[in-house]
């Protein structure tokens, strides 16, 4: 990696653009960066690391840390831009950090969020070309083509040497926190965590196997209910080697018990059985004596009871004889009534029919009213022209009426259209003056929205304006406290600095030592030494006091920032809020106050209102159109009807005089047919009427003679069936006709006596009955007693043989499971056993691990003994010979090993702690490591080559001679094409190295020199 060229804008305390040409600063392979402090040589060095990473380093990165320089202009844009060659390609990298910039309208600033651009250079075009704009890419290929990540990059390229010092004399968890981040041991400390988490892992399933084990005993303990007599329940804790072949022997013991009681009870269940049995024998006998004897009773009192209903039984026999009889009777019976009722049907119709009759036609025969009916019925026939003629002078009333209908309503249109159409013109009038309102509201309302939006502008720059009036007033006062503060601070700095001068050389006095030349005179002799007065000032006084004027004159400027900021923008609310004033508006004129806010508030509302007002008129536009155009097509419309109206009316006149002709033909004809009747309907309707009452009077004749004589002929039949049946009158026969009801009830009741005897001669007849008849009585409920205790007795023996069954089932299943666990944990303590081994091994608590080095410390270990060896080489030239540094495994106190770091002094022979070294001896020993560091890190990151160096500070510690072999140290890095550069304030170094870059701390802002020239004498 080679830098070309670095262009910092408004970064850190760069104000303005400083380009660095890093290529005519590594001409000669070794230049210098000093300045005086503060004045930002680190922030040189954070802009490359900002570049390459979008970072700085270390706690300059820290939350609320700006990057962007306080002295830039506000228009002005943080930018780093590095120019370099990676991995043999030349790219330029371009970022701007996350800042503030002025909005594009109104005033103020917006948050600009941070951007990034990658280009490489095209050799054969002569161009740069873009590769992306994305933070992401650009890092992943920056890191990708450096090959380290932010932290090495720091400690290899940006060699701090405060750090090292540190990590020299740091003790082993800092060298490995250190070292963890350069060479980025992660996965071993990920392989130690790994174990460490199966260790608790397979722990966590070894114990939770055994408490399986130690419930499933304690479930066993809780089904063998005593089985196990004497036997101790297993007192092992989960995790205990024996606690298995515990449980196993106790589930085996509990079994033996389980079963023993299972036998016992099998017993006492058959032996419940077997008296059981016996005691329900004997309830049965008792049950069927008992129940012989009391059938007996009941059969007996059955008997006496049927002997007593024969009399009645008898009775029913009887009465059912004689129904039977009349049952022959019945259908002649039946015959006989149904003449005689179609007999009285008969002769009430011909009274009726006779009745309605003429008088004449009364007492006639049948012949004679049937002629009279054929006589009615041609004559109504003969009525069928007359009736179509009468027909056809109603249709004609109709039509006439039809027509005096239609006449009446075109009068009635006519005269609407009339009154319509006269008073048309001023209907249309008022249509186009409600036209002509609305387009004019529109105008109006075009005219109120343009006013609107510069009113409301005016009337919020009002608002801003008192408001940044006030904070202008805030502003002033605050400023004039702080010119004060900084006047009373600058007074009290310079005073302090006076009167310090005035004891500098008791200060410098102070300083010497004997012996030692005097940093002024340089004489070694120091005869007269000044002393110090009673009011001494300390450089720490005089710091403090400079700090105060600087903090003071900082807030003064800021104060004075403000106040501008909040003037122009006072300035620009002001003209805001009297643009574009009309000639009618609050405060208009040239020479006119400002507009307050209320007035130009109430401005605003009267324009809302008025628009309002007139966009509410103006939306009735389309509605009054089309109430014109409908009114326009009405009056055509009433037009055209008036004159079809006309039309109809001719044409009514002339159809009616033919129907007044047709009329008063038909009214002669008809008074010819209907004779004396009102209608020649009514005349038809009357000759039918008579017609059917004759027809009626003849059938009804017929029908009463018809009905004589089927009444006769059914009473001589029913005399002979009466006689046949041996009843001496058919009214005899009639009252002994049983119905259903009254025969199956007599029926019912023979069959039951009937039954009820037989049923009774059967039972006496049967053995056994009388044989139990014999016997004495039973007591069946001291045998059910006796069967009731031996149902109890078996059914606690079955309850107990069920329980010890299930008891023997329960313990053989959890025996099983629990014989099944202690199979399945075996492979689970073997697996925990081995995991746990080298989890304790890689974090180094095991016994094997005889330096206690935990995994990640022996990598590390391995690299801190590369870069110790790598950095003895250099310390030995540093050194004249005399000091090299040696790794040690040794544990350092009860602490763990492996990352010790000792020095070997050649002059003793013996090695001691790097916290003996010297100030001047741990800096050269420091940058001995630091540059060792660099050499294996840029070998582990895959031997990217680094062709730029960056040594931060630590040379004022060094005297002339070390100096020199420092020195000579860095420009041996030149020989391998290396560039170095140191960063220090050191006065000798400018007199030893002729290129520097020299950065200005300046009022404005820093800015920075490169001079090539021979160095300061």
């Amino acid at each position: 990696m080679k830098l070309h060229r670095l262009a910092l804008t408004a970064f850190g305390p760069f104000g303005t653009t400083q380009d660095i040409d890093f290529d005519a600063l590594t001409t000669d392979g070794l230049f210098l960066l000093h300045g005086p402090t503060g004045a930002g040589k680190t922030s040189v060095l954070d802009a490359v690391c900002f570049a390459l990473y979008g970072t700085v380093p270390g706690a300059r990165q820290s939350p609320g840390t700006p990057l962007r320089s306080d002295h830039a202009a506000a228009d002005t844009f943080t930018e780093v831009l590095l120019e370099l060659t990676l991995g043999g390609r030349r790219l330029e990298i371009t970022r701007f950090p996350a800042q503030q910039r002025r909005k594009k309208r109104g005033t103020g600033f917006t948050p600009e969020r941070a951007r990034s651009l990658l280009r490489e250079y095209d050799a054969p075009g002569g161009t740069w070309r873009a590769l992306s704009l994305s933070h992401q890419e650009i890092g992943e290929e920056l890191e990708q083509l450096i090959g380290m990540s932010r932290e090495q990059f720091c400690q290899v390229v940006l060699l701090p040497q405060g750090d090292f010092a540190r990590f020299l004399r740091a003790d082993a968890e800092a060298r490995s926190r250190l070292l963890g981040r350069l060479f980025d041991t992660r996965c071993f400390a990920a392989v130690e965590e790994r174990l460490a988490e199966r260790r608790r892992t397979t722990e966590a399933r070894v114990r939770t196997g055994d408490e399986r084990l130690l419930a499933l005993a304690h479930r066993m303990a809780q089904a063998a209910a005593g089985a196990t007599g004497d036997w101790p329940p297993p007192d092992g804790r989960p995790g205990d080697p024996g606690l298995a072949d515990a449980v196993l022997a106790g589930a085996a013991v509990a079994r033996s018990g389980a079963r023993e009681r299972l036998d016992a009870a099998r017993g006492a269940v058959a032996l419940a059985e077997d008296r059981r049995n016996e005691a329900r024998a004997a309830l049965d006998t008792a049950r069927e004596h008992d129940r012989l004897r009391r059938r007996y009773e009941e059969t007996r009192r059955r008997r006496a009871a049927s002997e007593a209903a024969r009399p009645a039984h008898e009775e029913v026999l009887a009465r059912l004889e004689e129904a039977r009889r009349a049952e022959r009777v019945a259908p002649a019976l039946t015959l006989r009534a149904a003449a005689e009722r179609d007999h009285r049907t008969a002769a009430a119709a011909l009274a009726a029919a006779r009745a309605a009759l003429p008088a004449g036609l009364a007492e006639a025969d049948p012949d004679r009213l049937a002629g009279t009916e054929r006589d009615l019925r041609r004559e109504a026939g003969a009525l069928a022209a007359a009736r179509r003629a009468e027909d056809r002078g109603a249709g004609i009333a109709r039509e006439r009426a039809a027509l005096d209908r239609a006449a009446r309503a075109d009068e009635d249109a006519r005269q609407d259209a009339g009154e319509w159409l006269a008073g048309w013109d001023a209907l249309r009038r008022r249509h186009q003056d409600r036209l002509a309102a609305a387009q004019e509201a529109a105008t109006r309302a075009e005219q109120l929205a343009g006013r609107l939006g510069p009113a409301r502008l005016r009337r919020d720059a009002a608002r801003e304006r008192d408001r940044l009036a006030t904070e202008a007033t805030g502003a002033e006062d605050a400023l004039r406290t702080a010119r004060e503060d900084a006047l009373t601070a600058r007074t009290a700095w310079l005073d302090l600095k006076e009167r310090r001068l005035a004891q500098i050389a008791a200060e410098l006095a102070a300083g010497l030592v004997p012996g030692e030349p005097c940093a002024v005179c340089g004489s070694a002799d120091h005869p007269a030494p000044a002393r110090p007065g009673t009011d001494r000032v300390a450089p720490a006084d005089e710091d403090a006091a400079y700090e105060t004027h600087t903090r003071a004159e900082e807030d003064r400027s800021g104060a004075e920032r403000r106040l501008d900021r909040i003037r122009t923008a006072l300035a620009a609310a002001r003209l805001r809020a009297r643009d574009d004033e009309p000639a009618d508006a609050p405060g208009a004129g040239p020479d006119s106050r400002d507009p307050s806010a209320a007035e130009l508030a109430a401005l605003v509302a009267g324009v809302e209102r008025d628009l309002g007002e007139a966009r509410a008129l103006a939306s009735g536009i389309h509605a009054a159109r089309e109430a014109l155009d409908r009114a326009e097509r009405e009056h055509e419309e009433r037009l055209r009807d008036r004159h079809r109206v006309d039309q109809r009316v001719a044409a009514r006149t002339a159809e009616r005089e033919a129907l007044d002709r047709e009329l008063a033909a038909l009214t002669e004809e008809l008074d010819r047919a209907r004779g004396g009747a009102r209608s020649v309907a009514e005349r038809a309707a009357e000759l039918e009427r008579l017609a059917r009452l004759a027809a009626g009077a003849a059938e009804a004749v017929r029908a009463a003679a018809e009905a004589a004589r089927r009444l006769k002929e059914a009473d001589g039949r029913t005399a002979d069936a009466a006689y046949r049946a041996g009843f001496p009158t058919p009214e005899a026969a009639a009252a002994a006709v049983a119905d259903d009801t009254e025969h199956r009830g007599l029926q019912r009741a023979a069959d039951l006596w009937r039954a009820e005897a037989a049923a009774v001669a059967d039972r006496l007849a049967e053995p056994g009955t009388r044989a139990a008849a014999a016997l004495p009585p039973a007591d069946p409920a001291a045998a059910a007693a006796t069967l009731e205790t031996a149902d109890r007795a078996l059914r606690n023996a079955s309850a107990a043989l069920a329980s010890a069954r299930d008891r023997a089932a329960e313990l053989d299943a959890l025996s099983a499971e629990a014989a099944a666990a202690v199979r399945g944990s075996v492979p689970l303590r073997a697996e925990h056993a081995r995991v746990a081994r080298l989890a304790a091994l890689t974090a180094g608590t095991s016994a094997q691990n005889e330096h206690r080095m935990r995994l990640e410390s022996y990598v590390l270990a391995a690299r801190l003994e590369q870069v110790a060896a790598a950095a003895t080489g250099r310390l030995l030239r540093m050194s004249a010979g005399r000091y090299s540094l040696t790794h040690s495994d040794a544990r350092s106190g009860g602490g763990r090993s492996g990352l010790g770091l000792r020095v070997l002094d050649a002059w003793t022979g013996r090695e001691r702690d790097t916290a003996t070294l010297s100030g001047g001896e741990t800096f050269f020993a420091s940058l001995a490591l630091a540059l060792g560091l660099a050499d294996v890190v840029t070998e582990e990151a895959g031997g990217v080559r680094l062709d730029t160096l960056f040594i931060d500070e630590g040379f004022g510690s060094l005297d002339e001679q070390t100096l020199d072999e420092v020195l000579d140290v860095l420009d041996s890095l030149r020989e391998r094409d290396r560039s170095v550069g140191i960063v220090s304030h050191v006065a000798d170094l400018r007199r030893r190295v002729p290129i520097q870059l020299e950065v200005v701390k300046e009022r404005h802002g820093s800015t920075v020199r490169l001079r090539t020239g021979a160095p300061d004498a």
